[in-house]
């Protein structure tokens, strides 16, 4: 007869969890406390350092779990700033009459478009193509920022011609609104003729300013605007944040 023995030791009848599973422990109760409001849209989490003494671990443990969230959309990490909720995403209407901030106004926020940089360059083929003007024109580049409630949601390059749009970036930067700078040139109404959109993934500069990381795909929109003389009057690039953003493009009249 053969007997079975069994030891009385603790040990052998709870068996110590596995240190990889603290980690995921940690990501799931801060989603859950995410799910649950504690730590709503936009705010920052405590730091490492703060939740490493809350959940009793080492800080390595919680940059893993954070990293986890982070690649679900659930947390942005801005290097230098802190670890952030991600921000529920915002439908933006690709339309014939497409305005940053009627499209704010639709989703209920305050919206901003923020110039970061201009100068004048000489066109492209692309660029000349999309305007219709000779290659090497001079044309006026803004680098403009969209925004809604102090999040960014899209960067772009948009590209003028000149001497047409001389004064346009002055009245950019005083209102906010390049439909404000066209009326002082002259143009009351201006429609989008056509866009193209493409995923990618973003130049270290566009990941930065749309404070994402640089592993996470964008879209990039490249539209062309013209007069009601069917004239282009303006070629942008604009690359969206893919996590924040859902576009969607209309065919009204």
């Amino acid at each position: 007869m053969t007997t079975t023995t069994t030891s009385s030791s603790p040990l052998a009848l709870t068996p110590r969890p596995a240190r990889d599973s603290f980690w995921t422990r940690i990501a799931a109760e801060l989603a859950e406390a995410i799910a649950r409001g504690v730590y709503p849209p936009g705010e920052r989490l405590p730091s490492e350092h703060a939740l490493a003494e809350q959940f009793g671990v080492n800080r390595h443990t919680i940059r893993r779990s954070l990293a986890s969230l982070s690649s679900q959309g659930l947390l942005r990490v801005t290097q230098g700033s802190g670890t952030y909720v991600e921000e529920f995403a915002v439908e933006l209407v690709l339309a014939k009459r497409t305005r940053h901030h009627q499209n704010m106004a639709l989703a209920g926020l305050r919206g901003e478009l923020r110039v970061l940089g201009a100068g004048t360059v000489r066109a492209n083929a692309a660029q000349a193509r999309a305007l219709q003007v000779p290659v090497r024109s001079m044309l006026l580049r803004l680098q403009v920022l969209g925004e809604a409630e102090q999040q960014p949601l899209h960067v772009g390059e948009r590209f003028f011609p000149l001497p047409r749009f001389a004064q346009l970036e002055a009245v950019v930067r005083e209102t906010g609104s390049i439909t404000a700078a066209f009326a002082v040139h002259g143009v009351a109404d201006y429609t989008r003729h056509e866009s193209r959109i493409t995923a990618q993934m973003p130049e270290p500069e566009v990941a930065a300013q749309l404070r994402q990381p640089a592993a996470r795909p964008v879209l990039l929109v490249e539209s062309v605007n013209v007069d009601t003389e069917a004239q282009p009057i303006e070629f942008a690039r604009t690359w969206f944040a893919g996590d924040r953003v859902t576009l969607t493009v209309t065919h009204d009249e």
